[in-house]
């Protein structure tokens, strides 16, 4: 039996379209974008059309929009960037952020404070969202910036990015999204979002590896994260990756004209999903069931450990996860279903099935199956015991 694939929150296959459009760059079409010479001016435009393709996306100006190697960069930059330029500028050394965020997020801000900046992690409710007025309530005199992802890699929750930034803009307080998870999957405009920066990752949107890119409202700019030459106007040195960079700009135009159709395919497979797995005794939701990514459930059964499960449905020939890849073969419990406010052993039997472009009912159907089979399997040699 074929693999079946349904982890695309860990990564997505780089679409054939997308690799096609990357192909020329590595060979006939080399040029370095800093280079006078035409090979270096036909990559240099390269780089400029899909700056565009990614601000068209993200319904931003190409100025706003910096190529970064994926958006665990981005994260950093413009959290370490910003809140160093701010602090310096005499705004404070305040910083909001969520307990569910990516480590990304969540140990960039660990060092920010080790370097003297006060950090407030807000809790979440038991869907995993952060509520607007918790916002309110933490904001403070020297509150200088605010991070709040704008969908959950794990449990696949939708924040309430929109209400948080209309506030945080009329209070004059920087505010970042984590759009890993999100851009490219649902409908995102930063003028509509009220933020001032936002993070995004190729291959979380059938693009590359390695590259990603970093929304910037004009007029901010965060301290350079990686000093060198001149690229992305001064503020991020490096030769440019323009394979990746066309890879990302050629993903976002297919993610842009193909959205609606996908979100709707996505959202009913999951939801006759979900529907099939509360049949199983003891299974429950994790997430909010409203607010939620189109191609993410992620679920617990009583009693079933999630190795104990991921390996049998390895063997069977199904890639899903217990969570977030960053994490993977940690010992410790997931962080965001402990925020959530899930005992270690709730938290230890969560799965995270994730759908994507190439997801098939059929997969689903196969999945299933074996689920049950597995889930009757341990149960009965737990009885047996």
């Amino acid at each position: 039996m074929k693999p079946v694939y349904l982890d695309y929150a860990a990564t997505t296959p780089v679409d054939e379209r997308v690799l096609q459009a990357m192909l020329p760059y590595f060979t006939e079409q080399f040029g370095n974008p800093s280079s006078v010479y035409g090979l270096g001016r036909e990559a240099k435009q390269a780089v400029a059309s899909a700056r565009a393709q990614v601000a068209e996306l993200l319904q931003a100006e190409p100025e706003e929009i910096f190529f970064t190697s994926g958006g665990s960069e981005s994260d950093n930059w413009v959290l370490k960037g910003m809140a160093f330029a701010l602090r310096r500028a005499g705004k404070g050394c305040h910083i909001i952020t969520s307990s569910v965020e990516h480590h990304a997020v969540l140990n960039a801000c660990a060092w920010l404070e080790q370097q003297g900046f006060a950090v407030t992690y807000l809790p979440v409710d038991a869907a995993g969202r952060v509520q607007l007025q918790q916002v309110k309530e933490a904001v403070r005199e020297d509150t200088i910036l605010v991070s709040i992802m704008t969908a959950n890699n794990e449990v696949g929750t939708i924040e309430p990015i929109a209400e948080i930034g209309a506030f945080l803009q009329a209070a004059g307080i920087f505010f970042h999204t984590d759009a890993v998870q999100a851009a490219g999957h649902i409908p995102l405009s930063v003028s509509e979002l009220h933020v001032d920066a936002l993070s995004l990752s190729g291959h979380k949107l059938y693009g590359p590896k390695g590259i990603g890119a970093l929304y910037l409202r004009r007029g901010f700019q965060p301290d350079a994260l990686v000093h060198g030459g001149s690229q992305e106007r001064g503020q991020r040195a490096g030769t440019e990756n323009t394979a990746g960079i066309v890879g990302l700009g050629q993903a976002a135009v297919l993610a842009r004209e193909e959205l609606a159709a996908e979100w709707e395919r996505l959202s009913a497979l999951r939801d006759w999903f979900i529907a099939e797995i509360k049949t199983i005794p003891g299974s429950w939701l994790n997430g909010d069931a409203e607010y939620r990514l189109p191609g993410n459930v992620n679920f617990g059964i009583e009693g079933i450990a999630q190795d104990t499960l991921l390996i049998r449905l390895d063997m069977a020939g199904f890639a899903v996860s217990a969570g977030s890849a960053c994490s993977a073969g940690s010992l410790e419990p997931s962080h965001v279903l402990r925020a959530m406010g899930q005992t270690p052993e709730q938290a230890a039997s969560a799965l995270r099935i994730t759908l994507g472009r190439f997801t098939r009912r059929d997969d689903l159907v196969q999945l299933l199956q074996t689920i049950r089979q597995a889930v009757t399997a341990i149960r009965a040699q737990v009885s047996a015991k």
